[in-house]
């Protein structure tokens, strides 16, 4: 028999990992693991407070194609605070109508957006409402979020934009735009929830 050797064999350097090598591959993964773990805590607390959809319809009139719908809007006490002190609010309501095309890209027939201005006047202590010509004056908020909940018979097609007997689909949503905000508060808009309010899109077949 042969003697068993005591020592180990040789380790060819070449295929050794470097001193040093393997912390730093492991700190490098410890940090991605960190970037991904703040990402997702930012993805869950900037989750958007629900404004939840509680009907919508289109009917047609003489003029054309009206929108009815109603929303569950709360604004909640941090945008309260911000219009307190001074910060407009900014809310849009979206509509979309498209036809499906099996043959091709769909249709996108009409596509409008309704901004709503939202402030605070401390001299009159009341709120003011504004969108285009639109101007009013409510002395609650509560009285806001009523307005802005409920949307009565708004003109979205003219009977000639719209083919009968074809089916389209219809979509709807309100949401806090913070886009229109001043940029530090855009930051906040991204990151907290109190400042990403809006509905999930509500989607409906129509064919007039």
């Amino acid at each position: 028999m042969f003697p068993v050797p005591l020592t180990a064999p040789a380790v060819d350097r070449r295929f050794a990992p470097r001193r040093g090598t393997v912390g730093v591959r492991r700190r490098h993964v410890l940090a991605a693991l960190a970037v991904c773990l703040l990402a997702l805590g930012v993805a869950l607390n900037a989750a958007a407070d629900t404004i939840l959809l509680r009907s919508a319809e289109l009917r047609a009139d003489e003029e054309g194609y009206a929108l009815t719908a109603e929303f569950d809007l709360t604004i909640n006490a941090t945008l309260e605070e911000a219009l307190e002190k001074g910060l407009p609010l900014y809310f849009v309501l979206e509509f979309e109508l498209v036809r499906p095309r099996w043959y091709w890209l769909d249709e996108k027939a009409i596509s409008s957006a309704t901004t709503y201005r939202v402030t605070w006047d401390a001299l009159t202590r009341n709120y003011k409402v504004s969108s285009g010509l639109l101007r009013q004056t409510f002395n609650t908020l509560e009285e806001v979020q009523r307005f802005l909940s409920r949307v009565n018979g708004r003109l979205v097609a003219r009977r000639d934009q719209l083919v009968p007997g074809v089916r389209y689909e219809a979509a709807v949503r309100l949401l806090l735009d913070g886009n229109q905000l001043p940029k530090p508060f855009q930051v906040s808009a991204l990151t907290s929830r109190e400042w990403s309010l809006q509905s999930d899109w509500y989607r409906w077949s129509y064919t007039p």
